[in-house]
């Protein structure tokens, strides 16, 4: 049991003063404003972890590998390329290795949560290891080591395209059908029934690379949990879905899946009206991936027709190009300020942007994840991340003026101490076992890039 005192904390309620937290079986057992710091470690600003509702892990290893422009037009298209040969130099180990100094880099930033979107499964040449979740459990053990919750989403992936029959031979080491895929599932979920913090989704990649029909297999083998899909992404994947159904993608998903609650459209970029109005009325979450979604050229989704309608969002780092929570946010209000040449657009007249936008990502995140409510109440995850009441941005700060600073001004920099479920990983900025993972992390990554 661990009592912890706050200066100011974001409670459910809104912030209150002098916050008495106490931490009991990685739960918070008891909120107390107005308290006496006697007997408990004191921090000055504390929030509720973040999650990142999307990422691909493997894929921090190679950021930076696709920022030189070949001969002709580059793209997505051309940076997917590249990705792949990365994937393929991929052993275990490595994959162990990167992942943890991602989980390392979330949690310094005020991450405290992770949704894995797993598509690494096979080995090199494609066919299964001895245990179809030998994959899997690497990322799980990262996550284990360093502390960051985890969503696990194992992908289906059986098509390189609309209406293909097959995959590419770069696809190997995610392809399959659906019996390969429900055997991949049961090994995962035996996996995360020995594991603590570790919750278990399901997750068709794409109508590219999956039939509706086979979307709503894998829904149905997600048992109540959590859905994530890929969707809208790029402008030629609406073309092709066009050319191949007569819908836009978005609702081609919507009139062929029960779309609700459990599910997370990851992207969903490029949406008429009516998309976005019946993706709200799903009460799906949209999972945007703002610093990834300008690295890859994607597009700007039109944050505030999502709000107007009443629907949710969150956050995820995606390819993992750079990691920050709070950057996350600028990113996607910024993206909202160059398309509308207006300042302040996600919050309403007399609020908080950086409120409206912490608000948002806390609650859509928790939501997508499938982990229960999230926030600084009796009962949720300890997952809380104090913030450096000294850095320079945040000198004076109060109330919502702590998240617009921290947000728009401070960034992973303000982030002092984080406790994930219940134990503390981050001091004085730095992860409790940064240098050896980092040290591992160097090691693994010269290796692969000696391969490509």
């Amino acid at each position: 049991m661990t009592d912890l005192h706050f200066a100011q904390a974001l409670l459910p309620t809104g912030w209150a003063a002098d916050v008495r937290v106490r931490l009991a079986d990685r739960r918070i057992a008891a909120v107390v404003p107005g308290s006496s710091p006697d007997g408990c470690e004191r921090h000055p600003i504390a929030l509720p972890g973040l999650a990142s509702l999307h990422s691909h892990a493997f894929q921090r290893g190679m950021a930076g590998l696709a920022e030189h422009r070949a001969a002709g037009p580059d793209s997505f298209w051309t940076w997917r390329r590249v990705m792949y040969d990365f994937a393929l130099a991929l052993d275990p180990h490595e994959v162990e290795a990167i992942a943890a100094m991602l989980d390392v880099e979330l949690l310094e930033s005020g991450f405290t949560t992770v949704g894995e979107f797993h598509y690494l499964h096979h080995d090199r040449d494609g066919r299964d290891y001895a245990d179809p979740a030998e994959m899997a459990a690497r990322v799980a053990a990262a996550a284990a080591e360093t502390g960051v919750g985890l969503t696990l989403l194992p992908v289906f992936y059986a098509r390189s395209g609309f209406g293909a029959a097959t995959t590419a031979p770069a696809q190997r080491r995610f392809a399959g059908d659906l019996d390969r895929y429900a055997r991949l599932l049961d090994a995962t979920r035996r996996l995360a029934a020995g594991a603590e913090g570790l919750t278990v989704g399901v997750a068709p990649h794409s109508l590219r690379a999956a039939s509706r029909e086979e979307i709503r297999a894998v829904a149905a083998l997600g048992a109540g949990g959590p859905v994530h899909v890929h969707v809208a992404e790029q402008t030629a994947e609406v073309d092709d879905c066009l050319a191949f159904s007569g819908a836009r993608p978005v609702a081609y998903l919507l009139d062929g899946a029960d779309v609700d609650a459990r599910w997370c459209l990851i992207h969903a970029t490029h949406m008429d009206a009516d998309e976005y109005a019946r993706v709200a009325a799903s009460g799906a979450v949209v999972g945007l991936c703002p610093v990834t979604e300008a690295n890859l050229g994607d597009g700007i989704f039109d944050l505030p027709r999502l709000l107007a309608a009443g629907g949710g969002f969150g956050v995820g780092t995606d390819g993992n190009v750079a990691i920050g929570a709070a950057e996350e946010l600028r990113q996607l209000e910024y993206s909202q300020r160059l398309a509308l040449r207006a300042r302040n657009v996600a919050c309403e007249p007399g609020g908080s942007t950086g409120r409206r936008l912490f608000d948002g990502a806390l609650a859509g995140g928790a939501a997508a994840l499938g982990r229960g409510p999230a926030g600084l109440a009796v009962g949720a995850t300890a997952d809380i991340v104090g913030l450096d009441a000294d850095h320079p941005a945040l000198v004076g700060a109060v109330g919502d003026r702590v998240l617009d600073r921290w947000i728009f001004a401070g960034g992973t920099a303000a982030v002092a101490t984080v406790w994930a479920r219940g134990r503390k990983v981050v001091a004085d900025g730095r992860h409790l076992g940064r240098d050896a993972v980092a040290a591992r992390y160097r090691k693994a990554l010269a290796a692969v890039l000696a391969r490509l």
